[in-house]
């Protein structure tokens, strides 16, 4: 067999180039690192030995980084943070149940499934919960997620798409805009701000193109990128919200929103449980589906 040289960085290697590439010097990154300042000397030249290239200039006892070494710190700094990320999960596992990891669109996850889950552990207390935010849909082939709880539109092929809930936009506003109890009329619509979300950005104009008066050719009001900013936009009285009632309903309790307008719009696409096809096989997995089926339905 031929030989194949190794030219692989050790963790301890790589921890020593970042830490002298951010800190410009061989003792401050020993310091860092709590390392002898000959031990993070050795793990460079060793690494710039078995590469072949130079890493660091060497000018008055500082160290610069050479293009080949800020490449390459660029491409370390990842991996130590991968790793790093690994391990805790890793560290998951030691609590002697299984670990469900769900990728989870963040507003649904901070307003409707959050506050439920006290109800799944009082059933599986043997059982925990990772959630990660995910507003893009999951691959699962490249992620180490169970599941993903988004739009149904959102699923991959290869996938098991659970229908959990139809997506029902309400106008809310705070009582500091428009007086609890005050319903607005299409006309009265054109003399607030309209607070836009700049992922979903034809929400208004769906909404407005089912009255039957003239739309509102202009909307003005503040654009943000996700429905939590929106929440928070409306509650701080910059505008008029749509939101999918889900979404408004905690806000709508504390009495920070109301609904300003009866009319509901349905949303193209319902929220759904999305499972790999290739892990469906889990009895964890398979209880979370049956509890969050039948919260969703309650």
């Amino acid at each position: 067999m031929a030989y194949r040289p190794n030219y692989t960085p050790s963790v301890q290697e790589l921890r020593a180039l970042v830490s002298c590439g951010d800190l410009g010097s061989v003792s401050r990154a020993a310091d860092a690192l709590n390392l002898t300042q000959s031990a993070v000397s050795r793990s460079i030249r060793a690494l710039e030995d078995r590469l072949g290239v130079q890493l660091f200039h060497r000018v008055r006892k500082r160290l610069h980084l050479s293009d080949a070494g800020r490449a390459m710190v660029h491409d370390a700094r990842a991996i130590l943070a991968a790793l790093d990320r690994s391990a805790k999960m890793a560290m998951t596992f030691g609590k002697g149940g299984d670990v469900l990891r769900l990728a989870v669109l963040p507003t649904f996850a901070a307003t409707w499934l959050i506050p439920r889950l006290p109800a799944f552990f009082a059933l599986h207390a043997d059982l925990s919960i990772d959630l990660a935010s995910a507003l893009h849909p999951v691959d699962f082939d490249e992620s180490p997620f169970d599941a993903a709880i988004q739009r149904a539109v959102m699923a991959r092929k290869d996938t098991e798409v659970m229908h959990l809930l139809d997506e029902k936009l309400i106008m809310v506003a705070s009582p500091s805009l428009i007086a609890i109890g005050q319903t607005l009329s299409h006309p009265e619509l054109a003399s607030y701000p309209l607070i836009q979300l700049a992922t979903r950005p034809k929400l208004w104009n769906d909404w407005l193109q089912n009255e039957e008066t003239p739309p509102i050719v202009r909307l003005q009001g503040p654009r943000v990128q996700h429905f939590d900013m929106v929440i928070s936009a409306a509650q701080a009285g910059l505008g008029i919200a749509l939101l999918p009632a889900i979404f408004a309903e905690q806000a709508i309790t504390a009495g920070t929103l109301h609904q300003v307008h009866p009319r509901m719009l349905n949303g193209p696409t319902p929220y759904a449980l999305i499972r790999p096809q290739s892990r469906v096989d889990s009895a964890a997995m398979d209880a979370f589906a049956v509890w969050i089926k039948t919260a969703a339905q309650a």
